[in-house]
C-alpha cells in the first residue's frame, strides 16, 4: 500500500450546543457488493471492533446489498449468475441462509413491431416507504423499473417507464458507453409521500412522480451535458448518482457526469455547486453522500476526469471532498489516505455514510480497500483489503 497521509485533511466544524440528547450509538453492519460475491462487516458501537462475514455468492457478480430498515433483518442482494443468469437474492435472517426470488426482474413481453429487451443485471435496489412493508424497487441495466411487494420474492415491471416509447427513446442503445451497459439508478422515495418518487438514468436523466409512478416528468434544468452535444436531448444527460437530504428531502444532490449540482425544491432548477471545486481536481466523479442531519453538508470522491477518461484518483493521490455550506466552498480530507501512487477510484453506489453522531463515512475502492471514517471524514483508516472490485457499500445500524 501506497504511503499514507497522517494530518493534511480538514476537520470538521464545531457543531453548536443543543438540548437533543444524544442516540445510544448502536452496531453497524456495512455490505459490500464486489465482482466475485458479498461481504457483511460487523462492526461494534464505537465502529472500532470489525467482524468480517463472507463471502456471500463467491464468483458471482454482486451489484448492491441493502438492509431493510422497516425490520432491521431482511437482505436483498442484486447477482449476476454464470448459471442462473441476473437474479436477486433475499435473507430473513441477516445472511445466514439465501433464497432466489421466484420471480426476478424481468422485461415484459413487448407490443409487435417493438425491439423486446432482456436484463443484463440489476443494478439498484430500493426500499419502499415506510408505511408500505415488504415493498421494494429495482433499478435494471439495460434501464428498467420494476416493483415487488412482497419482499423482493416477486418482481413486476413497471409499464409507464419501461414500456413507455418516449423513455425507450431517451434511454438510447444498449452500448451507450456506460461500462457494463446502461443503467437505472438512484431510486428514492419521499420519506414524507409514498407516492413521491425520483430515479435516474445513465443515460437518460433524472424523473419524478408524484402518482407512485403513474406519470413521471423531467428533472434536468440547468444541468450540463458533454460539449458538443444537444442538451435538449434526454439521452446525453449522465446523471451518476442522485441523493436525498435525510434531514430535508426538499433538498437533492447529484454528481452527474459534467459536475456536481444541488436542486432546492419545489424549484426545478439544478445549480452547478462543483464550479468552488480545486480547479486542480474538478467536479468529475461518480458517488455523492449526504450528510444525515446536516442538509448543507456532502462528499465527494472526485476522479480524474481528463481527456481520455482514465477513471483512477487524481494524480494518484486519492480524497474525499466535504462541503459544509451547500457547495459554496469544499475542503480536501485526506488524513491517512494514501499520499501517492493509488490509482483507484470509487464507483456510483460505493460510498455511504451512517446516522451515528458523528457520522461515519464508508467508501470501498476498484483495487478492492474498504475505507472509513468515525470522525466524518478527518481521518481515514483501511479496514478490509485483498477484496474483489467493490461495486457498492452500504451500511445500517442494528437493533
Amino acid at each position: 500500500m501506497a504511503p499514507t497521509r497522517s494530518s493534511t485533511s480538514a476537520r470538521p466544524q464545531a457543531r453548536p450546543a443543543t438540548a437533543t440528547r444524544k442516540a445510544p450509538a448502536q452496531q453497524v453492519v456495512v455490505m459490500v457488493a464486489t465482482r466475485k460475491g458479498a461481504w457483511l462487516l460487523h462492526g461494534d458501537a464505537k465502529r472500532k471492533a470489525w467482524r468480517v462475514d463472507g463471502p456471500h455468492f463467491l464468483g458471482h457478480i454482486i451489484s448492491h446489498v441493502q438492509l431493510d430498515p422497516r425490520d432491521g433483518r431482511t437482505l436483498l442482494a442484486a447477482a449476476k449468475t454464470g448459471h442462473l443468469g441476473p437474479t436477486v437474492f433475499r435473507s430473513s435472517n441477516l445472511g445466514r441462509t439465501w433464497k432466489e426470488a421466484s420471480k426476478p426482474p424481468a422485461f415484459a413481453k413487448p407490443p409487435e413491431g417493438v425491439a423486446p429487451r432482456s436484463v443484463d443485471h440489476t443494478f439498484w435496489l430500493a426500499p419502499g416507504h415506510a408505511s408500505e412493508r415488504g415493498t421494494w424497487y429495482a433499478g435494471t441495466s439495460p434501464q428498467g423499473l420494476f416493483r415487488s411487494e412482497d419482499g423482493g420474492d416477486t418482481w413486476a415491471p413497471i409499464a409507464g417507464i419501461n414500456d413507455d416509447p418516449q423513455f425507450r427513446e431517451w434511454m438510447g442503445s444498449a452500448q451507450d458507453g456506460t461500462p457494463d451497459g446502461p443503467k437505472l439508478h438512484s431510486i428514492i422515495v419521499d420519506p414524507r409521500d409514498a407516492a413521491h418518487l425520483y430515479f435516474a438514468m445513465s443515460s437518460g436523466g433524472v424523473h419524478e412522480s408524484a402518482d407512485a409512478g403513474r406519470s413521471w416528468h423531467t428533472l434536468v434544468q440547468g444541468l450540463e451535458v458533454v460539449e458538443g452535444m444537444d442538451v435538449a436531448t434526454l439521452t446525453f444527460h449522465d446523471p451518476h448518482v442522485v441523493r436525498l437530504c435525510p434531514s430535508n428531502p426538499d433538498r437533492l444532490y447529484q454528481q452527474n457526469h459534467c459536475g456536481i449540482y444541488r436542486l432546492d425544491r419545489p424549484g426545478t432548477q439544478w445549480q452547478r455547486i462543483g464550479n468552488k471545486m480545486p480547479k486542480r481536481v474538478g467536479d468529475i466523479g461518480f458517488p455523492m453522500v449526504v450528510h444525515p442531519r446536516d442538509d448543507n453538508t456532502c462528499w465527494v470522491f472526485p476522479m480524474d476526469g481528463t481527456s481520455v477518461w482514465p477513471r483512477t484518483s487524481p494524480q494518484g493521490r486519492p480524497a474525499v471532498y466535504i462541503t459544509r455550506n451547500g457547495g459554496k466552498t469544499w475542503q480536501r480530507q485526506d488524513s491517512g489516505l494514501p499520499e501517492q501512487q493509488a490509482w483507484w477510484t470509487v464507483k456510483r453506489q460505493a460510498m455511504t455514510a451512517d446516522a451515528q453522531d458523528p457520522a461515519g463515512l464508508y467508501f470501498g475502492t476498484t483495487s478492492g480497500e474498504l475505507w472509513m471514517s468515525r470522525d466524518e471524514g478527518a481521518r481515514w483508516q483501511c479496514i478490509a483489503q485483498h477484496l474483489p472490485e467493490i461495486y457498492a457499500v452500504e451500511v445500517a445500524a442494528l437493533a
